[in-house]
């Protein structure tokens, strides 16, 4: 299997290669459509090697790292070329490669065009190399090919922002990059230092050791580095404040693949790295990570809250955004308690925030093409927007992933929610149970709060008259190519409902590994 695994990174690699060679021909309409095509078909076959890796990974040893390949890259500086999948990142590897297939599948019909907007094939080269370091960041086992792999992301998602994307798109893009940037150099000091001091960038050898060879300086300090650098990207408050002009700018794509992937990448990484290679620095600094996730839970539904009421100009985008870093506070909150049941409801919620927020930017994104504003003013008028009467089908998604969003029991959004809050409750040896505990009833106000700005936008958008005149005489529903792109996520986001052991049963034996360092 480990041969699949090299080929899931060497693929896109390859395909944004041959994107930027003169291969689709000479007419540029002609050339853009097959190279929309081919990118297309590349994701798609990414697609299917990593549902092939998930066939064959081993679901009785989800705690042992399979389709491994560990040879010599750097010898000078002992970086190896160290690749493996375990519980803990093999739904992350499949989330990535069904979201970045059903944009491509997306964008062969609405791509951005106009004066100014580069071709298609410059658009899919970009993308299949974002592909690459998303996938190589869930899959690399040293510390510098992580550090490599966390990079590789932030190119290809800047010029997404500043060529694709609408509005203040270029100041969106450079803030993006500006604070991610500085982000990683932080987490690359917490690096070196780790490495220097244990002889070794091995994560796995790092994990076994889990902190033995550090002092309880070096782990603190390592810790600090490493958590800060991760929390720009997760996006923990107060290292927010670079994501709503970035998804507000993006293009729905884009949007689709920042939440749903990138900021996966920030909080994978404390669960890889900082849990067990540092545990002494975890242990000191988790009380504060805990309280800036409760903090943040409830500002981002107060943000969303206001954004939500009417006269307020708010932007769906936006608000969804700051949903966002609502819902990442949850998954702080549960690495933080470093508990199993925590850390567990972390890397669902995770997997639940990729695909319901993946589906409000598709849904979000529609709209916006079809009344060319997404101003909560301006779709929902005075009595609503009336999708339900409108675009039932559209309204209909909309309101289920709303629902989903705000943690209905029975969809993906409850469990994880749930875990979080539990592990909170009950938090490790050697952290202070009142602390977590008001911490946990801030993100139940959270949950509240996250249940009435999303009904207020389900009433605003999809309630109404609708006979009362709208931005757009006709509103057309449900496309087919969108159907297509989206009714996976609404599946997976009932199925991981109904069945949470078919994520908890990978992830509980790998968690307990890491948390333990055997």
């Amino acid at each position: 299997m480990n041969a699949v695994l090299i080929a899931l990174l060497a693929l896109p690699l390859l395909g944004a290669a041959l994107a930027a060679a003169p291969v689709f021909g000479p007419d540029p309409a002609a050339a853009d459509r097959r190279a929309l095509r081919f990118g297309t078909v590349v994701t798609g076959a990414v697609l299917v090697l990593t549902v092939v890796l998930a066939a064959g990974f081993d679901h009785d040893e989800p705690a042992r790292m399979q389709a491994t390949t560990d040879v010599a890259w750097i010898p000078a500086i002992g970086v190896r070329f160290h690749l493996g999948v375990d519980g803990v990142s093999l739904p992350l590897l499949v989330l990535t490669s069904l979201l970045t297939f059903l944009c491509a599948l997306y964008s062969e019909r609405r791509l951005p065009s106009g004066e100014n907007v580069p071709s298609a094939r410059a658009f899919v080269g970009l993308f299949l190399l974002l592909e690459v370091g998303m996938l190589a960041t869930f899959a690399v086992l040293d510390l510098l090919l992580f550090f490599l792999a966390f990079e590789i992301v932030l190119i290809p998602m800047y010029f997404l922002i500043a060529r694709w994307g609408s509005g203040a798109k270029v100041p969106a893009a450079n803030r993006f990059i500006l604070y991610t940037l500085l982000g990683s150099a932080v987490m690359l000091l917490g690096f070196l230092l780790v490495g220097g001091k244990a002889g070794t960038f091995d994560m796995q050898a790092l994990a076994a050791a889990h902190g033995s060879g550090l002092s309880h300086s070096t782990q603190v300090i390592a810790a600090l580095a490493i958590m800060v650098g991760l929390a720009v990207k997760a996006p923990a408050w107060p290292l927010h404040s670079w994501l709503p002009d970035a998804h507000t700018a993006a293009p729905t794509v884009g949007s689709v693949l920042l939440a749903g992937v990138l900021l996966k990448m920030g909080t994978y990484g404390l669960v890889r790295v900082l849990l067990p290679v540092v545990p002494d620095g975890a242990t000191t600094l988790a009380p504060y990570l805990g309280a800036f996730a409760a903090v943040g839970i409830v500002y981002g539904s107060l943000a969303c809250l206001a954004l939500a009421r009417t006269g307020a100009k708010g932007d769906l985008k936006r608000l969804i955004a700051y949903s966002s870093v609502g819902h990442m506070g949850f998954v702080l909150l549960g690495i933080a308690s470093l508990t199993p049941v925590g850390v567990n409801g972390a890397l669902f919620a995770n997997i639940a925030h990729g695909l319901i927020t993946g589906l409000l930017f598709f849904v979000v994104g529609a709209l916006k093409d079809r009344y060319g504003t997404a101003d909560l003013d301006t779709l929902a008028g005075t009595t609503g927007a009336a999708l339900y009467g409108r675009a039932p089908r559209i309204g209909a998604l909309l309101a289920f992933a709303a629902v989903a969003s705000l943690g209905l029991p029975g969809l993906a959004g409850f469990w994880g929610e749930l875990l979080a809050m539990f592990g909170a409750f009950d938090p490790a040896a050697g952290l202070s149970r009142p602390a977590f505990v008001t911490y946990m009833v801030l993100a139940g106000l959270g949950t509240l709060l996250t249940a009435a700005y999303l009904l207020i936008v389900v009433r605003r958008v999809c309630m109404g008259d609708p006979k009362q005149p709208a931005p757009v005489a006709e509103l057309a529903d449900l496309r087919p190519y969108e159907a297509v792109s989206w009714t996976p996520l609404a599946a997976l986001t009932l199925l991981a409902g109904l069945w949470p052991a078919l994520l908890l049963g990978l992830s509980d034996p790998a968690v307990k590994h890491l948390l333990g360092g055997g």
